[in-house]
């Protein structure tokens, strides 16, 4: 620790090494994990070296932006804990289904705990501990597996055409098994609806 106070840069070098992989950002606990204070972070972003992002989150100055950017962003924004990216913004970036989400849905563990008023307007959290098996990354970042993302939807109360079209693109596309497949069709009573309306 003493060493990384002492070398000038040496700070800087280690967050953008950690920022390489997360889209150009950096918690204050992969700091911490690193050997650098918090404290250190502070200072670096009154110089100009870090754009302080959020409660505990920074971005290393100037990092190349990516489309993905507010996606990874929000997913590092629970402070503490991980959000995994899900519901309709999981459907939206599988592709499956004509969502346009307005916000970017987040699950977080049933324990975690924010006020209300601190959830940044643009997110929207839902508490659920997820299996890891439900879990797996697109692009690097953590998100919901296509079929747990359309049980969500259901549960949400997704129109029943979308979720119908979001299913049919999951199997074409290969993000879910004919077994899956068959058993999301079940589950959701879709054999029932599609005879009740010939």
């Amino acid at each position: 620790m003493r060493y990384i106070v002492l070398m000038p840069g040496h700070n800087f070098k280690i967050l953008f090494d950690l920022a390489i992989d997360n889209y150009g950002f950096v918690t204050v606990e992969d700091a911490r994990r690193a050997g650098i204070r918090p404290q250190r972070l502070a200072e670096m972003a009154a110089r100009g070296a870090l754009r302080h992002e959020g409660f505990g989150l920074y971005r290393v100055e100037p990092f190349p932006e990516h489309e993905l950017d507010s996606y990874r962003k929000a997913t590092l924004w629970p402070h503490g804990v991980t959000g995994i990216l899900s519901h309709e913004t999981a459907l939206e970036l599988y592709g499956l289904g004509d969502v346009n989400p307005a916000k970017i849905h987040l699950t977080v563990p049933k324990r975690y705990r924010v006020r209300h008023r601190d959830v940044p307007s643009h997110y929207r959290l839902h508490h659920e501990d997820l299996d890891a098996r439900d879990i797996t990354r697109f692009e690097g970042i953590p998100i919901v597996t296509a079929a747990r993302a359309l049980r969500q939807a259901h549960q949400a109360h997704l129109r029943h055409d979308l979720l119908r079209q979001a299913i049919e693109e999951a199997k074409r596309h290969g993000l879910i098994s004919r077994s899956e497949y068959n058993g999301l069709m079940r589950e959701f009573e879709f054999d029932a609806i599609v005879a009740a309306t010939r």
